[in-house]
Formats: C-alpha cells, sequence, structure tokens
C-alpha cells in the first residue's frame, strides 16, 4: 500500500455511504459522519448536545468489522512522558497515514479528503468517539487554535479552564464548578484555545470519563455506581482509591439536566493544578506569569498525537513536543493562576464560586 487510494481499494466504502449520514457542528467545525447499524444510534445519543441538520465540511465514514489485508507494517507510536504501555501504531503512506489501536485493533485512516475508520468499531465506541472528537482538534490546529490538556466550564464572559497532570483532579475540579448555579460544560479533558479580543476557548463534544474516586466525592454522581460497588471502594485507603483506574461515563445531561453544555466561550481564567496529596499547607491560588513558569505550561500542552495532519500535508512527526510560543500567545490575556498547597476540592470550588459570582 502506497497511498490512500490504496486503502480504498481494499475496502467496501458502500455500507457507510448508503447509510443516513448525520452532522455535527461544534465552533466553526462541522461533521458528517456516514455509520450504517446500531452504532450510529449508539453516536447520535452520544453526540446529542452537537447534532445539527446542516451537512458538514469533513466527512467521516465508519466501516464496522472491515480490516486490511495483508496488515502493513507498523510503527509504534511514541507515547507522552510517565505514560507506559503500547497503545498505537502508524503505518505513513504518501500523503496518508494509516493508525492502528494496537489493544483493539480498530483503524483509522486518516488524509485530507479521507477520514475512515474500521474494524472491530461497535464494541470499542469510546474509540470511534474520540477519532470523530480527532476531527475537530485537527481542524481547529490547522486554524491556529493550541491543544491544552484541561478541563473547561463557563457562565457569561467568564470561562476558567483547569489543567494539571494526569490524575491531578481536572475531572473532579471541574465538576465541582458545575454545582455553581448557571455554569456550563465545556470539555472534560481537552480544550482548544486561540489569542483573541477575548481570547477564545473551544470544548469537544466528549462527556467526562471519571474514576471511582470522583463519584464517591460527589454525591449527585452517586448514582453511577451500584451500592455494593459503592462500598467496596469506600473501604478502600485514600491513595489507593486516588490511583484506581476504573473509567465511568458521566452524561452531562443526565446528571446536570438539559442546557449544560456549550462548547465555544470567552477563556478568562486558567488555573493548574500543582498541589499535593499529604501536604499540611492550605490550598493556594497564586497568579503566575505562565512565561516564567515553563513546569506549569507544560502541564497545559498538548501534543495533537499521530492523526494530526498539518496544513501543508506532513504528519506529526513521532514524539513531538509543541511549540510553547503560540501557548504564550494564546494566553496573553487570560489570567493564569497555580493551585499549590493540599488537595482540598471543597477549598477549590470555594475559589470557583468568588470566581463567578464575583
Amino acid at each position: 500500500m502506497r497511498n490512500a487510494a490504496d486503502v480504498l481499494a481494499r475496502l467496501d466504502l458502500a455500507p457507510a455511504q448508503s447509510a443516513a449520514p448525520f452532522h455535527l457542528d461544534v465552533g466553526a467545525v462541522t461533521l458528517s459522519v456516514y455509520c450504517p447499524g446500531t452504532l450510529r444510534d449508539a453516536l447520535t445519543a452520544y453526540f446529542a448536545d452537537a447534532l445539527s441538520d446542516t451537512p458538514g465540511d469533513i466527512a467521516v465514514h465508519l466501516l464496522p468489522g472491515q480490516a486490511l489485508a495483508p496488515e502493513p507494517d507498523w510503527t509504534a507510536w511514541q507515547r507522552e512522558p510517565g505514560k507506559a504501555g503500547r497503545k498505537d501504531a502508524i503505518c505513513d503512506l504518501d500523503g496518508a497515514r494509516l493508525i492502528r489501536k494496537v489493544r483493539s485493533g480498530v483503524t483509522f485512516l486518516q488524509a485530507p479528503d479521507a477520514a475512515m475508520a474500521f474494524g472491530p468499531l461497535e464494541d470499542n465506541v469510546s474509540t470511534v468517539i474520540n477519532f470523530i472528537n480527532t476531527q475537530i482538534l485537527s481542524a481547529c490546529l490547522r486554524d491556529d487554535w493550541q491543544l491544552c490538556h484541561a478541563a473547561a466550564v463557563t457562565r457569561e464572559a467568564r470561562t476558567l479552564a483547569i489543567a494539571g497532570l494526569s490524575g491531578g483532579g481536572k475531572s473532579t475540579s471541574i465538576l465541582r464548578m458545575m454545582e455553581i448555579p448557571g455554569t456550563g460544560f465545556v470539555s472534560n479533558d481537552r480544550v482548544l484555545i486561540r489569542d483573541g479580543d477575548p481570547p477564545q476557548a473551544l470544548g469537544i463534544p466528549k462527556h467526562p470519563r471519571i474514576n471511582p474516586g470522583t463519584i464517591l466525592g460527589n454525591p449527585r454522581l452517586h448514582g453511577l455506581l451500584s451500592p455494593e460497588r459503592r462500598a467496596e471502594l469506600a473501604a478502600l485507603p485514600p491513595a489507593e482509591l486516588w490511583a484506581l483506574e476504573e473509567k465511568h461515563d458521566l452524561i452531562v445531561p443526565e446528571i446536570y439536566g438539559p442546557g449544560r453544555v456549550r462548547y465555544d466561550a470567552p477563556l478568562s481564567d486558567f488555573w493548574v493544578l500543582n498541589w499535593q496529596h499529604g501536604s499540611d499547607a492550605p490550598t493556594r491560588l497564586t497568579e503566575v506569569q505562565i512565561a516564567d513558569r515553563p513546569d506549569l505550561l507544560g502541564a497545559i500542552m498538548k501534543s495533537p498525537g499521530p492523526f494530526y495532519q498539518h496544513r501543508d500535508g506532513h504528519f506529526e512527526p513521532n514524539g513531538n513536543t509543541p511549540d510553547a510560543a503560540g501557548y504564550l500567545a494564546a494566553l496573553a490575556g487570560v489570567r493564569v493562576c497555580e493551585v499549590s498547597g493540599r488537595v482540598d476540592f471543597d477549598a477549590l470550588a470555594d475559589h470557583g464560586r468568588q470566581l463567578f459570582d464575583g
């Protein structure tokens, strides 16, 4: 296989092309997703807050059950520092890239005029959701947005984004902010930012996937676990509970009610979680000049990953590091604070109420 045409010759697009597409509208990005069978029903339910009646500029084709024969020669994709195990593999073609999820076998074709997923898609709906969202991310990155590893909520002229290292409490923090009356959910794990007057934030249609510790700490979320499972988890030592990787989907309208999702918003504040379990110091917010804190900027920046094809046609190189200059420009009009001291979500929620009510 040398190019996208060679890949397409080995796939049957008819099932997707004969299915009625559904359309998504996120900020200035519009998509049409062609998907057959029950997978379509699952996806339209998930993306309900982004559905549109207008056909999109980007076409995504989903081909459940199909595979390439023979398999291409795969190259392991280098994961970010601190991440273990092999997750993705790539095969670069002329003007296109194949990406494979190593554990599931789901495979993707990414090219300027082709965005396709094939393989065991119905058994890996979350992976398909992520692929659709990568098309939004890539379109925005080509339009000079910067990708942040952050969550965000908004109310009127204020939008608060919260970043931190993986497992640092972004999801728990942002869901506590959703308890503030009138706030809207922007994003749980990926936020795009761009300079402007005011600076802008854009989320993607991805509902939070949260750990059990987040659920136990918020009575509103207790229904996501059975009473028996909640009792088992409550008996764990706090450090073990915090480290437990057991993801649960939180569908925002089901928990917080309709009208609580807003993907695009003016960006006013950015907090970086640099607090510590076991610290005796009170939780503090300290305004910083982000240009002088490369450690905090590193927690904000996020590599676009193997799917991203730049404007000039080249794909994101393996192991590439984001350029800090674009982030500094996008954050120039944003108040950035470091959150230090002990991990205290009640104290952080109080700071959030002061921010939105002030």
